[in-house]
């Protein structure tokens, strides 16, 4: 669907698609946050944002994939706005039934710390591959790349996060 093309009219697509977007949208943001009222206050925000884009003279095709872009930036917004997410101490131990809880909390910090200093892009593609759980045909088809480009892409993000992890942090 060609923005240029007579008649198109964007903010009427965003409302069509909506239904459909809705779930890829509010899912991305649900893995990522500590909590569902953020999730959905960033999923208002991308839809927001998306009405305000598709308000403009020429506005960007309106499609899943662009709003989960939006979403992305949104996302990284969110996280610049609490620069400090890691580097508060822990206040207090929390109890424990088990060393490995533990150790695996610490891990999942580590690991989002080590995503947060990555190159959006490489963020992007490990999140939705990992962490949503997409196929690589998925993650083409929601990032905009060829399957063996992002095959490509997924190789070079995981060594990345390897070079970032603390020696002896991963198992």
């Amino acid at each position: 669907m060609s923005t240029e093309a007579e008649g198109y009219d964007a903010p009427r697509a965003l409302l069509t698609l909506y239904d459909e977007a809705l779930p890829s949208v509010y899912g991305y943001f649900v893995r990522r946050c500590a909590d569902r009222a953020t999730a959905e206050d960033l999923t208002s925000d991308t839809f927001l944002a998306a009405m305000d884009a598709a308000r403009k003279a020429s506005p960007p095709p309106i499609t899943v994939p662009w709003l989960i872009g939006v979403a992305r930036h949104k996302l990284a917004d969110h996280y610049r706005r609490r620069h400090d997410r890691f580097t508060d101490p822990v206040a207090d131990v929390p109890e424990s039934d088990g060393e490995d809880r533990w150790d695996a909390e610490v891990d999942r910090i580590v690991a989002e710390s080590v995503l947060a200093r990555l190159p959006e892009h490489h963020r992007t593609v490990l999140a939705l591959r990992y962490m949503d759980d997409r196929s690589v045909p998925e993650c083409a088809e929601l990032i905009g790349r060829t399957v063996h480009a992002t095959e490509a892409l997924l190789v070079r993000a995981r060594r990345a996060f390897k070079q970032h992890y603390p020696e002896g942090g991963a198992r």
